[in-house]
């Protein structure tokens, strides 16, 4: 989704990272769901018969990801990227006391490091944070050395369907992204050069035994509302009263409450062929750490 003012779902990048920030110590306790997505998505490296020199982990938070990478890579430089520094602080505090990941407190969208600088980057649910899903792809592709591997995780548009129903029945605003169709994901892969594109998804429901729970959750880990089209207000006790009584329409039989999300998975490989010309005034990556 290219940037467009005139689009309120637009992400606002600073309220996206300004809400990881406060989150970082609250992250764990909270990060169920992308945990369980975390471990799924690793599991499909069992079939990658490769072993990477150099892994980025693209939106690394607290750095489950990327302690995963260090046992599973036992020779590679592991470095975490995060548009949070907090996020990155703590995965540098991953690993044992002789080896632990690196982490950069970045934009995935624009990396600071020198082209073709990994053999593989694993994403785990941070690209549906990009508003331009074809120009990040096109800087992973850059940063790739020929036929490396990007492997991710995304959300798809069924995610958390029924919060942006209830809220739709009390106002106006956004109160959700609005997450890529998996079939423009891959589009979107064939757009920035990547070859053999696989993308697959499932869905996942949490349940809550409150709708504040679901609430909460989504403060624990940061996942605020970062649209331009949200209420810039306060919510205020009767918007949120009324949010709550629409919820109950998805009420189970059990009497919890669903949570859908529609989770993407992908791979795709870099171009065999090195670009002709590489760009200039990158930073080297082993100089790129906090």
């Amino acid at each position: 989704m290219p940037s467009d003012p005139s689009n309120p779902y637009l992400l606002d990048k600073r309220k996206t990272r300004l809400g990881f920030e406060r989150a970082a110590n609250t992250y764990d306790a909270n990060a169920v769901l992308q945990r369980e997505v975390g471990s799924r998505l690793l599991e499909r490296l069992d079939l990658i018969k490769m072993q990477p020199a150099t892994v980025l982990d693209l939106g690394c938070g607290t750095g489950a990801v990327s302690e995963h990478l260090l046992k599973r890579y036992k020779k590679a430089r592991i470095i975490g990227i995060d548009l949070a520094l907090n996020m990155a602080q703590k995965t540098c505090q991953r690993g044992g006391w002789f080896r632990k990941p690196r982490a950069v407190c970045a934009d995935a969208a624009r990396l600071p490091f020198q082209p073709q600088c990994a053999d593989m980057l694993v994403s785990n649910l941070m690209l549906q944070w990009c508003n331009d899903l074809p120009a990040v792809f096109s800087e992973f592709a850059q940063a790739l050395k020929p036929e490396g591997l990007l492997m991710f995780s995304t959300f798809g548009p069924d995610t958390l369907k029924e919060l942006r129903a209830s809220w739709g029945r009390v106002d106006g605003y956004t109160h959700a992204s609005r997450f890529t169709d998996m079939h423009d994901v891959g589009d979107a892969l064939l757009q920035a050069g990547f070859r053999d594109p696989v993308v697959d998804m499932e869905i996942i429901t949490l349940t809550y035994a409150d709708v504040r729970g679901l609430l909460r959750d989504l403060k624990g880990i940061g996942a605020n509302n970062a649209t331009y089209g949200r209420n810039h207000g306060l919510t205020g006790k009767a918007r949120l009263q009324a949010f709550l009584q629409a919820y109950e329409y998805f009420r189970l039989e059990d009497g919890h409450y669903p949570a859908t999300y529609e989770v993407v998975y992908g791979h795709a490989w870099a171009s065999k062929l090195l670009p002709s010309k590489l760009p200039e005034k990158f930073i080297p990556i082993m100089r790129s750490q906090p």
